[in-house]
């Protein structure tokens, strides 16, 4: 008898939920036994023709492990040469400039793509042109040929709360054009380390893979985030996930439109966020901003008069919530632009203008250094990165195909964090410890995520 009992307040419940729906939903009831039914399919109806199913067909060389061993290619006549594999990435795109054909997706599913084909949602597909992709946000824009689209409305992340409903298109696991729903689950998600620049929202509306690339929209059919990883074991959905916030989005496809690219500056400065202890070792009742930890000698920091243990509380009239939030608005800012930056230095209001400038990478040939890092190109990881990521040693910014470097097992974006167990923290320290062991090296590097140990020579 307890049971039926338990119906009335989930009918009541149920009864507010919808009763206190914003007004968007008063325009999308059905009528069913003379009683109005909430539904988003009015809504859907409008949307669903904006969000397309994208194939990516490529080839990646991989290589067995035990190649990687001389003397096992030497004794079995092995050639040094990469095995190609054919690779589809099914993933997903929207629609956001229906006159011109530009799609918006992620730049992991098409980053080793020869071919991209979109299929929309009335069934025509299209062979489309890479436009640009940005690695560091994981934004790609694609072009197709095709009349009569539909584009999705675009909203304003920076409006969206927690709680507000929310609901994510895609094409999980190539089933086709799939909805879920949920709400908000939080804001200004950062230092997951899924891309270099993150902002993300987050949302416990169901997002498989394939639904990489897709919509996020709010209930008004909005467009307010592009769906891009979730955070579960082996892939699996757990109600975690993310999205790249649409003002990012279309800042970064606005300048691989114009551009083919983005081109990052930076003003030279590393800092970290204000935290209530330190907001009471500075004297301040600020809640939130980023503490200026380090400005380079001659950067547009310097020049400007910004100084360490500056609290920076706003860049453009944008209020400042932390460094991860203010490293991603100087990172989509092209080099030039002209910034106004408002700081707290000893509690005194202060404001200064400061120009982006291209960053000075001093990078050293690989071969320079030893025989075994012919065909890399080295440099420091920039100081800004190292605070923020917490990521110290020495980048690996290319790699020769074919090269000792590569042979050795070495990658684009490596970081080498020691060499033979001792810490690099730096261009001299590396090069000291990289001459001190002449017949090999042991690396230990950061790639993505992860770390391994590389043996070169020996």
């Amino acid at each position: 008898m307890k049971r039926p009992r338990r119906v009335l307040p989930a009918l009541l419940l149920a009864a507010l939920f919808f009763a206190g729906l914003p007004p968007a939903y008063a325009e999308l009831p059905p009528v069913a036994d003379g009683s109005q039914m909430p539904s988003l399919a009015p809504m859907l109806g409008k949307v669903l023709p904006a969000v397309v199913n994208i194939s990516a067909h490529g080839e990646v060389k991989v290589r067995n492990a035990l190649l990687d061993n001389p003397r096992f290619r030497q004794y079995f006549g092995l050639p040094d040469v990469p095995e190609e594999q054919k690779v589809e990435e099914l993933g997903s795109g929207v629609i956001i400039n229906a006159a011109k054909g530009y799609v918006l997706t992620n730049n992991h599913v098409v980053k080793d793509a020869q071919k991209i084909t979109v299929t929309l949602r009335d069934g025509r597909q299209f062979d489309a042109r890479l436009v640009g992709r940005d690695k560091a946000t994981d934004i790609a824009v694609l072009q197709i040929p095709a009349e009569h689209l539909t584009q999705l409305p675009l909203g304003d992340s920076t409006r969206l709360r927690v709680g507000d409903y929310v609901v994510a298109i895609g094409n999980p696991f190539g089933l086709g054009q799939t909805v879920t729903s949920g709400i908000v689950s939080a804001l200004g998600r950062s230092g997951l380390g899924i891309e270099s620049y993150e902002d993300f929202i987050q949302t416990d509306a169901p997002i498989n893979p394939g639904n990489s690339g897709g919509a996020l929209v709010d209930l008004r059919g909005h467009l307010v985030g592009i769906n891009t990883a979730i955070l579960g074991p082996d892939g699996a959905n757990i109600g975690i996930g993310f999205a790249i916030p649409v003002n990012m989005a279309i800042d970064v496809m606005d300048q691989l439109v114009k551009y083919g690219r983005v081109e990052r500056g930076h003003i030279g400065i590393a800092a970290q966020s204000l935290t209530p202890a330190l907001a009471k070792a500075f004297g301040v009742k600020q809640e939130q901003g980023a503490i200026i930890a380090q400005v380079q000698p001659g950067s547009p920091a310097d020049k400007a008069g910004l100084k360490a243990g500056d609290i920076v509380t706003a860049v453009n009239g944008h209020d400042i919530r932390d460094a991860a939030q203010m490293r991603n608005i100087f990172g989509l800012l092209r080099v030039g632009t002209r910034v106004e930056v408002q700081v707290l230095r000893h509690d005194r209001p202060l404001r200064f203008a400061v120009v982006i400038a291209k960053p000075a990478h001093a990078t050293v040939a690989g071969a320079r250094l030893s025989p075994l890092l012919a065909g890399a190109t080295l440099g420091e990881v920039p100081a800004e990165l190292a605070l923020q990521a917490k990521l110290h040693g020495i980048a690996v910014m290319a790699v020769a195909a074919g090269s000792a470097a590569e042979r050795g097992g070495l990658q684009k974006g490596d970081v080498i964090q020691s060499v033979n167990q001792v810490p690099v923290r730096d261009m001299a320290a590396f090069e000291r410890e990289v001459k001190r062991h002449r017949q090999s090296l042991l690396f230990n590097v950061r790639r993505g995520n992860g770390a391994l140990f590389l043996t070169l020579g020996g």
